[in-house]
């Protein structure tokens, strides 16, 4: 096992006397700060990390108070809105940036779908409401970021620290300096936004040059999406989601008591007066989702163990339908130029 982070950092701990933080505040000093001291101890005897070059990305590791506003929960959160949500991500823009993505790398989607089960349109889905196909990746350094909330952010500080610790290890395996990665606010990393620990454990060298590259590499952001969702348990060529139809005298309650987990068969769904809409119903067992928009009636979906698995990635069934539901759209309009092509080639 290396003992040190990598050979460049082993020679830049020479200059740890030299690398404080300029801003003053003792809260971005966090080589100084006794949890963060422990923090090095703790990885020292773990993993085998060189407490010196830990040391010195600490000093570099500053407090950023933007990470705190943006994670926190808002003081006034107003009231949920599928419709004003969903308008985020199916709209032109995405939808168009969906096609461009999926037609520059049809053969990599295409050949993640098929070995992981997963179909084309959700991993386009999920990379498009993630990152608009790697437009908007984060530009927090990304040890900074979870230090952040790690050392000052109580209310998540294990999970956070986790992370960190995933970071380092993931740095020292990929032979990469921790203090390159850049990322969202909460250090969610590449094209689908992989958490650190996200990355040791589902990411995939898909393009196969020898290296997980989640950012610079859209096949390993495609291959690795596709994992993941298989390794949360993916049905392959099971159903996502369909529309619920509802008689008049429903009671919803004893439904939308049981959340997002899929836990009523057909049998039971009717007997509360619930269906597929259409008559066609699905095999297996389906979650009894509400999509509410205030001041309009709410839209009710049957959501199946691929709905499921979708929330493993953000817990959130509006977060699931729109990826659901942006993939679909982008399915669609490439299909739709595919036939103005043919049609105007026939001309």
């Amino acid at each position: 096992m290396k003992t040190a982070l990598s050979r460049p950092l082993r020679a830049l701990t020479l200059l740890a006397g030299f690398a404080a933080a300029a801003s003053g505040h003792a809260s971005e000093r966090y080589a100084d700060r006794p949890e963060a001291q422990q923090f090095i101890e703790e990885m020292q005897q773990r993993h085998g990390f060189d407490k010196d070059a830990l040391t010195y990305i600490f000093r570099r590791a500053e407090y950023l108070p933007s990470v705190i506003k943006y994670i926190s929960p808002p003081k006034d959160p107003g009231v949920r809105s599928w419709q004003r949500y969903r308008g985020r991500f199916i709209e032109p823009v995405r939808i168009k940036a969906g096609v461009a993505f999926w037609d520059r790398h049809a053969d990599s989607i295409r050949a993640a779908s098929e070995k992981y089960g997963v179909p084309e349109e959700i991993i386009v889905g999920i990379i498009g409401v993630e990152t608009i196909y790697g437009r908007n990746t984060g530009n927090f350094q990304a040890v900074s970021a979870l230090a952040t909330l790690a050392f000052d952010y109580p209310r998540r500080a294990e999970l956070f620290r986790g992370e960190l610790e995933s970071l380092l290890l993931m740095a020292r395996e990929q032979h990469r300096d921790p203090l390159d990665y850049q990322g969202s606010f909460a250090g969610a990393l590449g094209l689908p936004q992989f958490l650190p620990s996200s990355v040791r454990n589902y990411a995939v060298d898909f393009d196969g040059d020898g290296q997980i590259d989640l950012l610079g590499s859209p096949k390993d952001a495609i291959g690795s999406v596709a994992r993941y969702m298989q390794m949360h348990g993916w049905e392959a060529g099971g159903p996502v989601a369909v529309r619920a139809s509802l008689d008049a005298d429903t009671n919803l309650a004893p439904l939308l008591a049981n959340d997002i987990t899929p836990a009523f068969d057909a049998a039971t769904l009717a007997s509360h007066g619930v269906r597929a809409a259409g008559g066609a119903e699905a095999a297996g067992k389906a979650a009894f989702v509400e999509l509410v928009t205030p001041g309009q009636d709410s839209e009710y979906w049957l959501g199946y163990q691929n709905f499921y698995v979708i929330t493993r990635y953000n817990r959130s069934s509006f977060y699931a339908m729109s990826v659901f539901q942006l993939g679909e759209a982008v399915k669609a309009a490439r299909a739709a130029a595919s036939t103005r092509e043919t049609q105007a080639r026939a001309r």
